[in-house]
């Protein structure tokens, strides 16, 4: 099997990429029709309503995330994967009844995001931590990216699925799909062999688990900056439903069916990003910085496009850059922590990239309802592009190059270092 697909050759890793993949075509279907429908349905076109309802799925991952990563490495990972995944299902299931018998209201898609969010804010640490147990040390950065490859071959087909579906039947089916994609995961989970995972020694049980685990990170001023980026990239540059439904709605005036297809385009980069890195055999910070910095440009791009076609374009380097960027931080924690600190450390990161798009969702929302959506995805790049140019300055500082060097670090690679 190719260096790219290695860990692969992992029985218990195919099963549950298999199940994954599955679950996150379901998800991504999911997510094209809770924006349609607080978009177009239970509300006319408020974008603040979309950042809300966004806002209120990935809130609880800042609030109860770090504790969702004490349990992750107190306890059995898929043990708590089997029960979140249940917990997730049901969410989707009880949304879809509530549309398809007409009883669906705005206040339903907030609780329903909510209580998402809080599964989701315990599910994520386990998850990501269960790479490390399924495929050991050796193949993580592998495993890592053909994670990320199969989350985004479900994105390439998952908005067009429901985008045709929604057209078709209305958003109803599309969540009932996909609460019924989640058996795939948690049979997977009954078929894993769990004699032959590599579980890290449970953390030691205390009061201040959460606090030592920040404790552990402010010592690292690699993870603060990883952290850093994360939140700002993720509050101004990765709330791609919301600008996605406001260009194709407001600006272009298209329907679901186009903008299922915004989410398949830009998925056509996150793609070729992850299979790319899944040939790299480590973190590095070249692609970190790269993918910093071409966010920010491509999403300035975006925001000027004249047409629709044109805007669906600019959203291929756009995933492209964003799955580099967020590949490489993962990489590198999961590979420079240690294994009793992981989960907590982990649990940081997605609290601070989700609970940043939580924060950030609701802003970006109402910029695009009260001042149009160019606007709002000119803000959102502008703010990117900054911080990409500020980080590039602090490693320029610590790594005593000139600003210039350290810009030919980012784009050839030329003097680098690990992140």
């Amino acid at each position: 099997m190719s260096a790219m697909f290695r860990a692969l050759e992992n029985r218990n890793y195919r099963i549950w990429a298999s199940g994954a993949l599955v679950s996150n075509i379901g998800t991504w279907m999911q997510r094209v029709a809770q924006d349609w429908l607080v978009l177009t349905v239970l509300t006319n076109y408020s974008g603040a309503a979309v950042g809300i309802t966004t806002g209120l799925q990935f809130l609880p991952m800042l609030l109860l995330g770090p504790y969702g990563g004490v349990l992750a490495d107190r306890y059995r990972k898929r043990t708590i994967l089997l029960w979140t995944q249940l917990a997730m299902g049901l969410c989707g299931l009880a949304v879809g009844l509530l549309v398809v018998t007409g009883s669906a209201q705005l206040w339903h898609a907030y609780v329903a995001a909510f209580c998402l969010g809080i599964a989701s804010a315990i599910d994520a640490p386990a998850r990501q931590a269960f790479v490390s147990e399924l495929v050991g040390q050796d193949n993580v950065a592998n495993a890592v990216a053909l994670n990320s490859a199969s989350f985004n071959t479900a994105r390439l087909t998952g908005p067009a699925i429901a985008g045709v579906l929604i057209a078709w039947v209305g958003t109803g089916p599309v969540f009932l799909l996909n609460a019924a994609s989640f058996a795939a995961v948690v049979i997977s989970l009954f078929r894993i062999r769990t004699s032959e995972l590599a579980p890290a020694s449970p953390a030691v049980q205390g009061k201040h688990q959460v606090v030592e685990g920040v404790g552990y990170v402010r010592r690292r001023p690699d993870l603060v900056l990883i952290l850093v980026l994360v939140g700002i990239l993720g509050a101004f540059g990765m709330n791609f439903p919301i600008t996605n439904a406001l260009m194709s709605t407001t600006e272009f005036g298209m329907g679901p069916g186009e903008f299922g297809l915004l989410g398949s385009i830009m998925a056509v980069g996150t793609l070729a990003g992850a299979l790319l890195a899944a040939r790299r055999s480590g973190p590095r910070l070249r692609f970190l910085l790269s993918g910093a910095l071409g966010l920010g440009f491509f999403t300035l791009v975006g925001s000027v496009s004249p047409s629709f076609w044109l805007y669906a374009a600019v959203l291929i380097p756009v995933g492209l850059a964003s799955i580099t960027f967020l590949n490489s931080c993962n990489t590198s924690i999961q590979l420079s922590v240690e294994p009793q600190f992981r989960g907590r450390v982990l649990a940081l990161y997605l609290a601070v990239l989700q609970g940043g798009t939580a924060l950030g969702a609701p802003l970006m929302g109402w910029i695009g309802t009260e001042f149009g959506a160019r606007w709002s995805v000119a803000a959102g790049g502008t703010v990117v592009l900054l911080t990409g140019l500020s980080a590039v300055i602090v490693v320029s500082r610590r790594s005593r190059l000139t600003f210039r060097d350290a810009l030919r670090v980012a784009f050839s690679g030329h003097r680098e270092t690990a992140v």
